[in-house]
């Protein structure tokens, strides 16, 4: 007897529709399956024997064969156990092939017959809706990550049992309530607030712009400057998520499983903050199941790399592809997947192996050859691709001393959600979120220059021998200073200031 129930892959963190067709004949009891099935699903054999059992359901003495369609696709993971036992009792007359027929079943099976949680159930259900389904089995503690997905019927179970009695009718289940994207926002307390943080008044200055725009920053200083806490305190001025954003960055950790179950979506920019002994693929992404790397899991979040030249060269080198391009591109044998990865770069480091090669209080102990080898760890392709180059120096006593608090995080998160507003209106016809972002069509339009900022940007560029990209990257910088101004042009002051915070590459790093 055939039995047929529709299930769903992931393939990076796009869904595709899987057939679990299970045929069960006369013969020496065995359990194959076919359709380039990976180890843990064919070790489900012996979790749905169990769970079936366990349940108090028959489990049949016959050969079993369980089909994967499509057959050509590599499949993956422990979440085909639910729909494979609920095949089989449908074999066993248990419950009828009709009774199943609307759903698209998911979920893994403990022994006992629990069912548990899966990582990327939200990515799996919106390919699904996407594709004209909308009544989902799932565990039971994928249902707050399912909630916030409108429009589909989702029933959440703990138990083979309970799903078996379900859909012959003999209990009801609920369908999930749909929440809001309001609903789960609060107001959240950050641990650190740029209120304490005693003087730094241009490079505070330098992260509201960064907030503003969405700009890549580096901090260069010594130690016990600030650096750091400047860096942890950045995702407090952060414009808030927009939905859209949040159901990206919550899809992506979803398949990572780093998802808050209980909170079922995420509502904070990530911040994340790999140690420089990180490995390319966890920065990157891949290993053996291709899993998004740090700077997806940073995606429309911040990616925080304190102390840069003690990261290794080639390991860092491979963020100047998705800084550019917003995505990544993870390949491992037949297996590609894309996954995004639009971060802001905050990035930190010392002048020089002792860290004083520059400062205002403190005597360099360094040699040239010693300097020079240090900062040449970090390439001219990567710094041309940080829009924002900032000095931080160390604090006098007299201001670290002072007990009267500094600007709030709140205020300058006031101003920086005003220059999002401005932008979102600016880029609403296209999927650019900030100006960091805009390409050649939004910057030819959007970063119009008069006869006088024009001329201002000529002398900079063959004074100081900027690249291409620096020019472009200055504009869209000065465009941002411009929206935190409230102009609709850009202004001689605006281009002037944008200018200087491209110069501190030329004093390090030549």
């Amino acid at each position: 007897m055939l039995a047929k129930i529709l299930s769903y892959g992931l393939t990076g963190i796009a869904g595709y529709p899987v057939t679990i067709e299970l045929d069960v004949n006369a013969g020496l009891p065995g359990y194959d399956v076919v359709g380039l099935a990976d180890t843990a699903i064919k070790e489900s054999k012996s979790r749905v024997r169990a769970a079936i059992k366990n349940s108090a359901f028959d489990y049949p003495i016959n050969k079993i064969v369980v089909n994967l369609a499509p057959a050509d696709t590599k499949k993956e993971g422990s979440l085909y156990d639910l729909p494979i036992a609920l095949a089989i009792l449908v074999v066993e007359d248990v419950i009828t092939d009709s009774s199943i027929k609307d759903y698209v079943v998911l979920g893994e099976l403990s022994l006992n017959g629990d069912v548990r949680k899966l990582n990327g159930i939200m990515p799996m259900l919106i390919s699904a809706k996407q594709m004209g389904y909308n009544k989902f089995i799932i565990p039971k503690d994928n249902a707050m990550e399912a909630s916030f997905i409108d429009n589909i019927e989702v029933y959440p179970v703990e138990t083979l049992k309970q799903a078996v009695s379900f859909l012959k009718g003999e209990i009801e289940i609920q369908p999930n309530d749909c929440k809001t994207f309001e609903s789960a926002l609060k107001n959240h307390d950050f641990k650190h607030d740029f209120a304490y943080v005693k003087g730094q008044a241009s490079a505070k200055r330098a992260m509201e712009i960064a907030a503003a725009g969405g700009h890549n920053i580096l901090l260069i200083g010594p130690p016990g400057a600030g650096k750091t806490m400047l860096a942890k305190c950045f995702p407090s001025i952060l414009p808030d998520l927009t939905f859209d954003e949040s159901l990206e960055v919550t899809k992506i950790h979803s398949v990572a499983g780093v998802l808050d179950a209980k909170q079922g979506i995420v509502v904070e920019r990530p911040f994340r903050s790999p140690h420089h002994t990180a490995t390319l693929i966890a920065l990157t992404g891949g290993g053996q199941k291709a899993k998004p790397g740090e700077i997806s899991l940073a995606h429309n979040g911040v990616l925080f790399l304190d102390e840069l030249p003690e990261y290794n060269r080639n390991t860092i080198e491979t963020l100047r592809q998705p800084m550019e391009d917003g995505y990544i591109t993870v390949s491992r044998n037949a297996l590609t997947v894309q996954y995004p990865a639009n971060f802001i770069l905050v990035a930190s480091m010392n002048p020089c192996p002792c860290g004083y090669y520059g400062s205002a209080t403190h005597e360099c102990k360094c040699t040239a050859s010693a300097i020079h080898k240090y900062l040449s760890k970090i390439s001219g392709p990567l710094l041309d691709r940080i829009d924002l180059h900032i000095e931080v120096d160390s604090v006098n006593y007299e201001e670290i001393s002072q007990y009267k608090l500094e600007e709030p995080s709140s205020e300058i998160k006031k101003r920086v959600n005003k220059a999002r507003e401005i932008q979102l209106k600016r880029f609403k016809n296209s999927a650019i979120y900030s100006n960091s972002k805009m390409n050649e069509k939004e910057f030819k339009e959007y970063c119009k220059l008069d006869k006088t900022c024009s001329d201002l940007i000529e002398f900079a560029f063959k004074k100081f021998n900027l690249s291409a990209r620096a020019y472009t990257r200055i504009l869209k910088v000065a465009r941002t200073i411009a929206d935190l101004d409230g102009k609709e042009n850009i202004e001689k002051a605006h281009i002037m200031e944008a200018i200087q915070y491209r110069l501190l590459d030329k004093k390090y790093m030549v």
